[in-house]
């Protein structure tokens, strides 16, 4: 538990479902274009994803923007609906999702991310679970998260959070200095971020790590990025939108895989940002949402 006074009591807990996705794939063109000019065929977004799930490798995989555990959307509109819309705001990382239709339902998991483009959601399941899914299966998500703030610190907005999630994170606020210190497994610098930089808002989707650059995959061990990884962006501020600007910082989730298209890679949904800088950063290798449920199984 951290020791950061908020203000959840203020906080609407609202329905919103989702249904298990099929993977989307064109059937006339197949073919994703490499940065390096490769046609490659990977699987990518969408359905159960059976052996890849929060805490492992978000970069070794044969595979472009696969999404971890299951993948969700309004089951009766398309991803641009104001349905589909209402699942993918409103809906936060450490929400709960209930299984309600299907052989697995009452099992409960947890949102783990936000996929931009497709509008997807991602659910952390235990493995042993994944069997009894089919797609097509609906979960109840009480969405509770947009709007939670830290009283003491305004500056530093906070976005697509569980308040439960928030209270297990080992943040530390330092009323002196105004700033609070949030740990992370990896600094990624503003320059090598690409799909969904300038975007309008920073509550419905991600943006993604470009990884073409060998010097800055090693000097930053990009190669080491899991899926869950609390990650901190220098030089970025999300409060109104994803810009460049010099000393903010942003911190997200990792929440789907490396890809090999231009413009693209692992990709971050925000959790925090602070146009000021009022962000420190202490580097924890195992500030990682599997911890970090684990902790809220606890309480």
């Amino acid at each position: 538990m951290n020791n950061i006074k908020t203000n959840r009591d203020k906080l609407i807990i609202q329905s919103v479902v989702g249904a298990i996705a099929d993977p989307p794939m064109r059937v006339v063109s197949p073919y994703r274009i490499s940065a390096d000019g490769e046609p490659m065929v990977m699987p990518g977004t969408g359905g159960i994803t059976y052996n890849a799930q929060i805490g492992d490798s978000a970069i070794d995989w044969w595979a472009d923007h696969v999404e971890p555990g299951v993948t969700i959307r309004h089951a009766d509109a398309d991803r641009n609906s104001v349905n589909n819309g209402a699942l993918q705001i409103l809906a936060c990382v450490g929400n709960k999702a209930r299984i309600v239709t299907g052989d697995a339902k009452d099992d409960i998991g947890r949102i783990t991310g936000k996929h931009g483009g497709v509008y997807h959601l991602m659910v952390d399941f235990p493995v042993e679970k994944l069997e009894n899914m089919v797609n097509g299966d609906k979960m109840l998500i009480k969405s509770c998260g947009q709007g939670l703030a830290m009283t003491e610190f305004p500056e530093i907005k906070i976005m697509n959070l569980d308040p439960d999630l928030f209270e297990v994170m080992d943040l530390r606020g330092d009323s002196k200095t105004g700033k609070v210190r949030i740990p992370v497994t990896h600094t990624i610098p503003s320059a090598v971020m690409g799909s969904g930089l300038g975007h309008a808002d920073t509550v419905e989707g991600d943006y993604d790590i470009q990884m073409f650059d060998p010097e800055t995959v090693e000097q930053y061990k990009m190669n080491e990025l899991r899926f869950g990884d609390i990650v901190a962006i220098l030089d970025a501020d999300h409060s109104f939108g994803r810009i460049y600007r010099k000393h903010s910082v942003s911190i997200g989730v990792v929440v789907h895989s490396r890809s090999v298209l231009a413009g693209h890679g692992p990709g971050v949904t925000t959790l925090f940002t602070s146009s000021k800088g009022d962000i420190d950063v202490a580097m924890d290798p195992n500030a990682n949402l599997k911890n970090l449920f684990e902790k809220l199984k606890e309480e």
